[in-house]
């Protein structure tokens, strides 16, 4: 295992209100250790833990690499699908199946090849063994939304507790797209684990929709957690200059990119409405943008002062994003690690009750937060 180096960090608290986020004064000193696990990974977009001794992390020029007792594997791991890696294109998020320890399923989304030079959002699964990844096989391709693009993909992946599969959307950098229902650009989709298309999804079945759909009106979704006492997915996503969400998607709700938004363009005026009758407002909105990914509620016990709190990274603010909630009132934010100065792209508690973060570089960190002793 690599030396542990530890860094002492501070918290700033900030108002959360969902129609104006307000600066206040430092309230409190969060005492925490950051801890380096490893570094060397190349710009790391997702962690997971297959076992308590060997976690896997998706770097998103297309490889896959093993931590195998807190020691990154020289070798990657063999059998991951081809992928676009373009702009914010790559190999993205990845999942466990529910039964993994019965099926070894696991399940990675990626931008595909499609078309003519182009690419869209693609999840499927291959068995993972000791390193290789054999008979990997898609269960959907958002075929509609292939696109010479190379933004906003989205790529979050998820299962409830019902065994659902979902899976963010971004709006391709195309943002009328967002707002139709035949095409799945800026959604969450969700589906069987196969890549059936459920039946009580809110589209199925309808003429000219896309049945996968489950909410719509997204701009580039990129962090996505389970809430702890309802199940529930919960989303952040990111705006354009300003109007970065936290959302509860709920089935059937429109969320309103790009209708209304609290962002801007980015040479200056606004876009839409910042409300609109028929449009979901977001439960949080950060302006100007922290650019969120990575979404992970604590409930570990490690922690006892956060519990329920959601942590997001923060890419372009480059720290770690905590906000509490009363149910679903954002109440109190703090930002962590804005010393450290690097963009956080993921968020994750392991089955020993810690957080792990992964920072987004050439040269990529894995780091673990633990109270200050």
């Amino acid at each position: 295992m690599r030396p542990v180096t530890t860094l002492l960090l501070t918290s700033l608290a900030l108002s959360a209100c969902a129609d104006n986020a307000a600066t206040l004064a430092p309230q409190s000193n969060n005492d925490i250790r950051a801890s380096e696990i490893t570094d060397g990974l190349h710009h790391p977009w997702s962690l997971a833990f297959v076992s308590d001794s060997e976690w896997l992390v998706t770097e998103r020029r297309g490889t896959l690499r093993r931590i195998v007792d807190g020691d990154l594997q020289d070798n990657a791991v063999t059998g991951v699908p081809q992928v676009v890696a373009s702009g914010q294109g790559g190999l993205m998020d990845m999942a466990p199946h529910p039964d993994f320890a019965d099926n070894q399923r696991l399940y990675l989304s990626y931008a595909k090849p499609c078309g003519d030079g182009g690419g869209t959002t693609a999840v499927g699964y291959g068995i993972y063994k000791d390193g290789a990844l054999s008979a990997f096989q898609d269960v959907y391709v958002a075929e509609a939304s292939c696109t010479n693009t190379a933004k906003h993909f989205g790529g979050r992946i998820l299962f409830d507790n019902e065994g659902f599969l979902f899976l963010t959307i971004g709006d391709r950098g195309q943002r009328d797209r967002a707002q139709d229902t035949s095409d799945p650009a800026g959604s969450v989709v969700r589906l069987h684990d196969d890549g059936r298309i459920p039946e009580d999804n809110p589209l199925a079945g309808q003429q000219g929709k896309a049945g996968e759909i489950w909410s719509w009106g997204h701009r580039n979704p990129q962090g996505l957690a389970l809430h702890p006492q309802t199940g529930k997915p919960w989303l952040n996503e990111h705006g354009p200059r300003g109007g970065d969400e936290i959302n509860a998607p709920e089935p059937g709700i429109n969320y309103g990119w790009p209708v209304i938004t609290y962002g801007r363009e980015y040479y200056g005026p606004s876009i839409g409405d910042t409300e609109k009758k028929g449009y979901a407002q977001p439960l949080l909105h950060w302006t100007p943008s922290i650019a969120p990914s990575g979404m992970a509620f604590v409930t570990s016990n490690r922690y006892p002062d956060w519990q329920g709190d959601i942590v997001n990274g923060a890419l372009k603010l480059t720290h770690l994003n905590k906000v509490s909630f009363d149910g679903k009132t954002a109440t109190r934010e703090v930002r962590l690690l804005q010393d450290r100065g690097e963009r956080i792209r993921d968020v994750r508690q392991g089955p020993d009750g810690y957080l792990y973060l992964l920072t987004d570089s050439s040269n990529g960190k894995l780091l673990r937060l633990a109270p200050a002793e």
